[in-house]
């Protein structure tokens, strides 16, 4: 794709949209970065236009639109600039055209990162020059500009990235999981499924999908590989402890990493196989991943006391991600739930609480709320603070139980983000004697 001496705007002067303007200006480009605000940070040679609007997006035309992917690409601001543009894609895709190395692009509502996380372990074990980016933080673009550019990435790609694809195409694709998301920029569930499906659209036979079990999806070209923590017969399976391929146990989970939960055993399952479809071998895998601990406040196992572990979950800033913690512990739980209000209807999680739990502990502005719901499943003591509930967590929690902080909303009541509301729970687990 040669843009020498063609226009190109980018939309959006965020990390990915300076990336983009650099990628663009090396191929010849005359770059020009539009935003609704201020801009910044530019490489030289970009022509600025800050606090733009859509009569400015009418007024502009260009070869190519590269559009952030913040920005709406529904919204009223990207039809402006579509109108007089000869094409629309997203950075993502847009670094795509520009990189020949392996590709291995993961998408899913929950454990993106995780799985990004592994799947870049396993490919440096594999011998390649590989490097996480897309969603995981950061820009495709940036990669693509690097010296020596990386001979293969573990791509994570949202919904908004996979709604700009034209020609992307993953030498593997993995699909962890689906479930309703992002409500507030698709007008229809199956519209978000739709975007995240399109991560599939340029893979042929000669490709491979990693796929989990029970997934509702449509006919797709690659070869698909399974992977689940409930069906013994797919090709991986799991029971949250041992990994198996093919039936035999390949993996054990518990005693060479600090990954806890069926939820992450999908991610590993999905990880290995993934880089298995390219010639990596189980040996690397298996180095790759010992000693490996999850990203921080993702189901973070802080420490065993007392035959007691203590799971920081404190990422689980709403139903879905509180339900599926919940589901992926195989020992009893004694859950840690509770912050800001937000108008959310918790009784789903009650037959997974009588499932799964043997006591719940709840806090802050939504805990006694919450206490009642909860109560019609298992005992529930209600606490003010986070120390007081982790002090009643522990009282309550029987050896061979976890403790699983998963708040199930959002941490304003009592703190700045989930971060800090994950690394005081960290803390008050630490010092306890």
């Amino acid at each position: 794709m040669s843009l020498k001496g063609k226009a190109v705007v980018i939309l959006g002067a965020g990390r990915s949209g300076r990336a983009a303007a650099a990628l663009a200006l090396r191929e010849g480009a005359e770059v020009r970065v539009h935003d609704a605000k201020s801009i910044d940070g530019m490489p030289e040679g970009v022509s600025l236009t800050p606090n733009a609007t859509e009569e400015t997006g009418r007024a502009t035309s260009c070869d190519l639109l590269v559009v952030s992917p913040g920005i709406d690409t529904f919204g009223p601001l990207v039809a402006a600039y579509s109108e007089s543009a000869s094409e629309v894609i997203g950075e993502t895709e847009f670094a795509a055209r520009y990189y020949t190395g392996r590709i291995i692009g993961i998408t899913g509502t929950n454990g993106k990162t995780t799985t990004t996380e592994l799947v870049d372990r396993i490919l440096r074990a594999g011998g390649y020059d590989s490097m996480p980016c897309g969603n995981y933080g950061t820009p495709f673009s940036e990669v693509v500009l690097r010296e020596p550019v990386p001979t293969a990435v573990a791509l994570e790609l949202s919904s908004f990235q996979l709604e700009t694809i034209r020609t992307l195409r993953p030498d593997v694709s993995i699909w962890l999981n689906f479930a309703p998301d992002h409500m507030d920029r698709y007008p229809t569930v199956q519209s978000y499924f739709d975007a995240k499906f399109r991560i599939f659209e340029n893979q042929s036979e000669a490709e491979t999908a990693v796929v989990r079990t029970g997934e509702k999806l449509p006919p797709i070209k690659p070869k698909r590989v399974s992977f689940s923590t409930e069906d013994s017969s797919a090709d991986w399976f799991s029971d949250g402890r041992q990994l198996y391929r093919k039936g035999e146990p390949v993996f054990d989970l518990e005693s060479t990493t600090r990954m806890r939960g069926l939820h992450n055993a999908e991610n590993a399952m999905a990880a290995i196989a993934a880089c298995e479809a390219i010639g990596i071998s189980l040996d690397a895998a298996r180095q790759a991943l010992n000693g490996y601990a999850p990203p921080l406040h993702r189901c973070e196992l802080v420490r065993t006391l007392d035959g007691v572990e203590y799971l920081n979950d404190s990422k689980a800033t709403n139903l879905h991600a509180l339900e599926s913690a919940l589901r992926s512990q195989t020992r009893p739980v004694v859950l840690i739930a509770g912050g800001k209000e937000k108008g959310l209807d918790y009784a789903p999680v009650v037959p997974l609480l009588e499932k799964k739990a043997v006591a719940a502990v709840t806090y802050g502005q939504i805990g006694e709320p919450l206490a009642g719901i909860f109560s019609a499943a298992v005992p529930v003591e209600r606490a003010v603070t986070l120390a007081e509930a982790v002090a009643a967590a522990r009282r309550l929690a029987p050896r061979g139980s976890t403790v699983l902080l998963s708040p199930g909303t959002s941490s304003f009541d009592q703190f700045s983000g989930y971060e800090q509301r994950g690394d005081v729970f960290r803390e008050l687990v630490l010092n306890l004697r």
